[in-house]
Formats: C-alpha cells, structure tokens, sequence
C-alpha cells in the first residue's frame, strides 16, 4: 500500500471511530490544504466537504482552492468573513500585526467546526510535522482541529506526496504562506527555509547532530521547538489535594 493510500485508509478509520458521516476542510490554495482535499474526497467521497473562507485574501488562493476542488469534484461552501473580521478589528483593542491577523484562521476554524456540526463531521486539518514541531500554527486557530493526515509528515515530504497526489504545479510551486497578510511566507516567518527545517528536525530526531552543517540553524530549531511546547502540551489542570 503507498502512502496516499494508508492515509486514505487512516482518514476513513478516523471518521469511523468517532462515529461521524465525514470531514470537512478548509481549502486555503496552499499545499498541504490541496493534499488534504484530495485524501478526505478519495477516503469518503460526497461526505467530504471544502470550504472556502475568504478573509481580506489574495485573490489567487481562492482561484486556486477552486481549481482543486474542481479537479476532483469536491463540494464546496464559500463564506466571506471580511465582513466580521472588520468588524472584530474595528471593536478589539489596537494590537500589532501578527496579533490581527491571527483572528483570521480563527474565523476560519469557527466556520470549519460550525459547518462540521451541522453534518456531524470531523473538521480536518492541514498541519505537517514541520509545521506542528516548531509551533507554526494559530493555537485555536489552524491548530484546532479533529485529525491531521499530513502531521506526521515533514513539508519536503508532502511536496512529494503532492506529486504522487497530481496536486497542480502551480500549487506546488508556489511559495508556502499563511495568506495572513500581504507578502507575507512562512519562510520569512520561520527564518529559515523548510528543507533546512526538515534537515534539523531529523537531526534532532536521530540524535545525529554532530555533523549537522549549521549549528545556528540547529539552535534556532531548539528554540522554536522549546517556546512552542504550550501549544503541543495538553492544557495544564489544577489538581486540588484531596487528602
């Protein structure tokens, strides 16, 4: 069995545990969102579902996202959450920019798991190992989901999966970001590209560190890594002493 096909398999058994009718995703234009589509349409058919959450977005992804959707015939919703994004920035407290535009995937989870209700799906989300490992996600936002197919799968692993998918090459070409706000990537973000992410993140892993050709890259890893854990950790509970 190749790897589109276990985790065709491993969506399928998820649903079936938790007792539900299917998934829904959000469909970003990214890859990981493509990869994501094509693996819940391929696990459960009709009973998938994309959403396509515009919110103050580059028109390219929308394009994009639909083109996926399209190729492999999967319903879609659209729900444009400017309007409410607007509004929540016009009532909230002046912030900074990062503290803003993380209202956007939170918007997006919101509608996600409001659709995911209504059909008794589970919400699936588009997060890789990478990406999961250093924190790169919205706590509530894109990190709040039910399943993630690609989580154990590093960036330059799901570009090859891509691939094998028959993901569009101007999806997998195209530079990795977030959509948070203009020109924004998620390289520039990180500080480092993925390849040498994923280099340092299977150092780290194997404990073959030694040779490792960039010792500032390492650190920084270990550093993303160690001001990230509260956003992996499960949420810290008082236990009161009963004796």
């Amino acid at each position: 069995m190749n790897l589109s096909s276990e985790i065709t398999n491993w969506i399928k058994i998820r649903v079936e545990q938790a007792q539900t009718k299917g998934v829904v995703v959000g469909l970003s234009g990214g890859l990981d969102s493509a990869c994501v589509a094509i693996l819940s349409k391929a696990a459960l058919g009709s009973n998938a579902l994309g959403l396509i959450l515009p919110c103050q977005s580059n028109t390219e992804d929308e394009k994009l996202a639909r083109l996926v959707a399209e190729n492999i015939g999967l319903k879609t919703e659209r729900i444009v959450l400017d309007p409410i994004y607007d509004k929540l920035c016009e009532s909230l407290p002046c912030a900074g920019r990062n503290v803003s535009a993380n209202l956007k995937p939170r918007l997006r989870m919101i509608s996600l798991y409001y659709f995911a209700s209504k059909l008794n799906y589970l919400v699936v989300g588009s997060g890789n190992k990478s990406e999961l490992i250093v924190g790169y996600f919205t706590k509530y936002g894109d990190g709040g989901v039910d399943i993630l197919p690609l989580g154990g799968l590093l960036k330059t692993e799901v570009r090859e999966l891509a691939k094998e998918l028959g993901v569009p090459d101007e999806i997998i070409k195209r530079t990795p970001s977030a959509g948070l706000w203009e020109g924004q990537t998620d390289e520039l973000e990180l500080g480092l590209s993925y390849e040498d992410l994923d280099k340092a993140i299977s150092a780290l892993e194997t404990g073959n560190t030694q040779n490792f050709s960039s010792p500032e890259v390492l650190d920084k890893v270990k550093e993303l890594i160690r001001l990230s854990e509260h956003k992996r950790s499960s949420i810290p509970i008082f236990e009161k002493n009963r004796k």
